[in-house]
């Protein structure tokens, strides 16, 4: 019988792993193995998973689960999130993009957003209508935010947004994205408004190519150009302007612990799939699994991602008690993610030359894992947010 990524490290359920997470879980993972798997490789040959796929998450309730039922959500919390995050994970279809869409884009304007905000855009971003983006990370500005060029001037009732964007997540497929503009280019960060932008409502705005990454293949990620884009001032997110460094700094621990959820995920699915491996793969005429130092590699890789699955539960317990700290969040990140990238070395490792091989899954987790010590902030710069707590 195959091990399966959620048993193979045998961690207790966090306290707060209710009854209805638990059919959550259950019921994520049949909809991704039924409706999402069969296709993945399609999505990866064509850099992009098909609108259907997120009409099809939407209808099952897989979308923005975390969003209160008045606008069209689940009504529930980040636990929701992260059990649909490491469903992903657990299938092996890691580059659906609705981890970032549920867990980044939506809470932005649930938490910043106008009523009228929060009415006109989570319903269809629950039901898979609109699909989410958050565009921070310019050409010239990757970690330091503070850096962005791309400008809002308001002209009348409206902004006129210029500037462009790269390395954005859904960047083919969405049409609502939640711009970082500056509206006072001499402000620094208190010059840092977020517009949000409807893509089909206006002109001026370009998709450039689908970005060729070494992995994350069926994650569509572009470079998108803002050319005189006319928005309402509406359609500024929160009160007055100036306030998007502070937003984007109140909403980053989600988006660095939600990586960490991402990142044990795909441990586990590594750990399993390795497990049988080296039970059924025979050398020298025994399994691999036999050998001493497939037995202490292992026994170390477990190890270490027991301790990082309590420490991930932990923090996702802190944040659903609103007590997680940047520093623990960044901590979440970095632990995470480097020993995600450590566990894909070493099951491929213990694979031999098959791991190298596409035809096997651990071969796309290796190339997969490699962005998540980048992106959500560079572990370098998890490493000086750290510091700031000492």
């Amino acid at each position: 019988m195959a091990t399966l990524p959620s048993q193979v490290l045998g961690v207790a359920q966090p306290e707060w792993m209710s009854d209805d997470l638990v059919l959550l879980q259950d019921m994520a993972n049949r909809f991704l193995e039924a409706e999402i798997v069969p296709h993945y490789e399609h999505y990866e040959n064509q850099q992009r998973v098909d609108r259907e796929a997120w009409d099809k998450a939407g209808a099952a309730g897989l979308l923005c689960a975390s969003v209160p039922e008045e606008y069209g959500g689940a009504g529930g919390t980040y636990a929701h999130e992260a059990v649909i995050a490491e469903a992903l994970g657990h299938s092996g279809v890691d580059g659906f993009g609705i981890a970032l869409h549920n867990a980044i884009v939506a809470p932005y304007i649930l938490h910043f957003g106008s009523e009228d905000q929060k009415r006109q855009w989570l319903p269809r971003l629950a039901s898979g209508e609109l699909i989410g983006a958050i565009a921070m990370t310019e050409p010239g500005a990757g970690s330091d935010l503070q850096a962005i060029k791309t400008t809002a001037r308001k002209d009348g009732n409206h902004y006129v947004v210029n500037g462009s964007k790269t390395f954005i997540t859904n960047g083919q497929n969405a049409n609502l994205i939640i711009v970082a503009t500056k509206t006072d280019p001499s402000g620094g960060a208190k010059g840092t408004s977020l517009m949000v932008i409807e893509t089909d409502e206006v002109d001026g705005f370009e998709r450039g190519r689908n970005l060729d990454k070494i992995g994350l293949k069926a994650n569509d990620t572009s470079e998108l150009f803002f050319n005189d884009v006319r928005i309402p001032t509406a359609n500024l997110l929160g009160a007055e302007e100036g306030q998007g460094f502070v937003q984007l700094m109140t909403e980053l621990p989600q988006e660095r612990l939600l990586i960490a959820n991402q990142a044990i995920s795909m441990i586990e699915r590594a750990l399993a799939l390795t497990i049988d491996y080296v039970r059924e793969r025979k050398a020298f005429g025994k399994p691999v699994m036999e050998f001493q130092n497939t037995q202490f590699k292992l026994a170390e890789l477990k190890s270490e991602a027991t301790m990082a699955r309590v420490f991930v539960d932990h923090c996702v317990g802190q944040h659903l008690k609103s007590e997680l700290t940047t520093a623990t969040a960044s901590m979440a990140k970095y632990l995470l993610t480097e020993l995600q990238c450590k566990v894909m070395d070493e099951c491929l490792q213990l694979h031999g030359g098959y791991g190298y091989m596409n035809e096997y899954p651990i071969a796309r987790m290796f190339r997969d894992a490699r962005v998540q010590r980048i992106y959500g902030g560079t572990n370098e710069i998890m490493k000086l947010l750290i510091a700031r707590s000492l």
